[in-house]
């Protein structure tokens, strides 16, 4: 399959004069090429459309020329995704490095390791911990269909904490939990909290790559339902760390 980038047709189209462009079906227009075309009022015309038209003694054309498949969220249109695109939203493409698209990498990475920790969880017999990662498991899945939806995000508790409580519990271990902070945790205290550590790192990596991925000009983040409760579940690992040492799954 042919693609057209904006540097073909400024050599192609250099000392034109032209309204309409002919393309095959199913050639690719890059964004900054379906751009200068609408810079230039040059309409993008599929021969095949074009074709069809004239068997039918229709004189006027369609505006656009053709119905596109997918469209590229800053411009461009495609009949079909190239295999470097993904799809962001419905049927707008970009690229798979797009930060949205990172975001949700990183949240799938955070369920795979759930599922790990559950596994060592069940093998070590510590079944209020497997429940409580089930429900953990639940809740990420439901902050990823918030973003790829496009919705909002409505879960605010945890393990029978809301959301004032978890932070409140992760600031004051010694009050709530009768443990002291976990400072740097070790091997000491077991695989199941090194375990928890792993998830809790990982957690506010994704909490960070959210924030990168929804963040306005003014460094405000758009999505702060997601922020939060990715920010909440950090403090739901690290009581569990806490809550783990201080015998409360016993």
């Amino acid at each position: 399959m042919s693609v057209i980038t904006e540097s073909i047709l400024r050599k192609e189209l250099r000392n034109s004069n032209i309204t309409e462009y002919e393309v095959e079906k199913g050639v690719i227009i890059t964004p900054s090429a379906k751009q200068y075309l609408s810079d230039k009022n040059i309409k993008v015309i599929f021969k095949e459309e074009k074709f069809k038209e004239a068997s039918n003694h229709n004189v006027e054309k369609e505006s656009e020329g053709f119905t596109p498949k997918y469209m590229h969220i800053n411009g461009g249109a495609f009949q079909k995704k190239p295999e470097y695109m993904t799809q962001l939203h419905g049927n707008k493409l970009v690229a798979k490095d797009h930060k949205r698209i990172i975001f949700r990498g990183k949240l799938d990475s955070l369920q795979a390791k759930i599922l790990e920790v559950q596994i060592l969880s069940k093998d070590l017999k510590e079944i209020k911990i497997v429940k409580e990662l089930e429900e953990i498991l639940f809740y990420v899945r439901k902050i990823l269909a918030a973003e790829v939806l496009e919705s909002e995000f409505s879960i605010l508790n945890l393990i029978d904490l809301n959301y004032d409580d978890l932070r409140a519990y992760s600031h004051s271990p010694k009050k709530y939990l009768s443990t002291e902070h976990i400072v740097y945790p070790s091997i000491e205290m077991g695989s199941i909290v090194v375990a928890l550590n792993a998830l809790r790192a990982q957690s506010r990596e994704v909490e960070i790559s959210a924030y990168q991925a929804f963040k306005n000009e003014d460094g405000e983040p758009t999505r702060g339902d997601i922020v939060l409760a990715l920010n909440r579940l950090s403090s739901c690992f690290y009581i569990m760390m806490c809550k783990y040492v201080a015998g409360k799954y016993k």
